[in-house]
């Protein structure tokens, strides 16, 4: 009996899934545009519903292709499982792989478990930094594979989503509109800490740091305790926090891509190089995981 969903329909559907943008997911599968609009069409006919709402400005996941997302991730994880099984040629090496602090709080576990368990020759170490730290760590040649924050639209990196910044704080903080704004940030190089003060100076907006941290376990708590406000990625707000009123008057923040860079480090080896694509691979195919929050033990 032939399968009813397409392995390939599949992939192009979770790469508009992830970026939300029939452009931004052919460039991405290096196929035309067309191309993906028939993959989607296809889908859609085989499943019998629509799975995107789209205009010429917006596209947006309907209540079914929330649906599809994981019915598609469970499909293509247990097809890379058996390929992998059969073929037996496994990457193996140190893979030095940076991410951002941004998903200490994702599902970014859950993937690179997947991972260790795919490709266990492979040795990976971690580093967790702002983004700006990471992008330096990466043209010194100290990693090999990035997961980072860069501005929307920028021109280094594979694309893996794009999400929109907004104020965040306590569920009961009110900011008072005449008074500068209490701010919760990381310090510099943050790309988000930026992003706000931009924001603020552009509107002119007061503004005063009243905590300053690393650690975005510690700005939560700062936030929870009703400090301040503080910029942060809408699909990876923290349980506990909401984004503020728009009475408080803050002004938008724009959008944030998170992408996947690699390194160019002189003299890696060939598994090196293997086992960083092998991961890139993996966060590509899992990026609509990584803005879900990582579920409770």
């Amino acid at each position: 009996m032939r399968s009813v969903y397409d392995p390939v329909h599949l992939r192009t559907f979770l790469a508009v899934a992830q970026t939300l943008s029939f452009t931004q997911a052919a460039r991405r599968l290096g196929v035309r545009q067309s191309t993906v609009s028939q993959h989607v069409r296809r889908l859609e006919v085989a499943a019998g519903r629509q799975l995107f709402t789209r205009d010429t400005h917006s596209v947006r996941l309907t209540e079914d292709g929330e649906a599809m997302v994981g019915f598609a991730r469970t499909i293509l994880d247990a097809q890379e499982r058996a390929a992998a099984y059969f073929t037996g040629n496994r990457p193996r090496g140190r893979l030095r792989f940076g991410a951002s602090e941004d998903f200490v709080l994702s599902r970014l576990p859950e993937i690179l478990r997947t991972f260790r368990r795919e490709h266990p020759e492979v040795d990976l170490e971690l580093t967790v930094a702002l983004s700006g730290t990471l992008h330096r760590q990466l043209d010194a040649g100290r990693l090999d594979l990035v997961l980072a924050k860069r501005a929307s639209g920028g021109g280094h990196g594979e694309l893996v989503w794009r999400d929109t910044l907004s104020w965040i704080g306590a569920p009961r903080l009110s900011p008072d509109p005449d008074r500068p704004v209490p701010l919760i940030v990381f310090p510099p190089p943050g790309i988000t800490r930026a992003r706000a003060l931009e924001a603020l100076h552009s509107h002119g907006r007061a503004w005063r740091v009243v905590c300053t941290s690393t650690s975005l376990s510690a700005l939560i708590a700062a936030a929870r305790a009703e400090l301040g406000v503080m910029a942060h990625t809408r699909g990876l707000v923290p349980p506990g926090l909401e984004p503020v009123p728009a009475r408080a008057g803050l002004p938008e923040l724009g959008d944030v891509d998170f992408v996947l860079l690699h390194g160019h480090r002189p003299g890696a080896s060939r598994g090196t190089r293997e086992a960083a694509d092998a991961l890139a691979a993996s966060i590509l195919a899992g990026g609509d995981r990584l803005h879900r929050p990582e579920p409770p033990l």
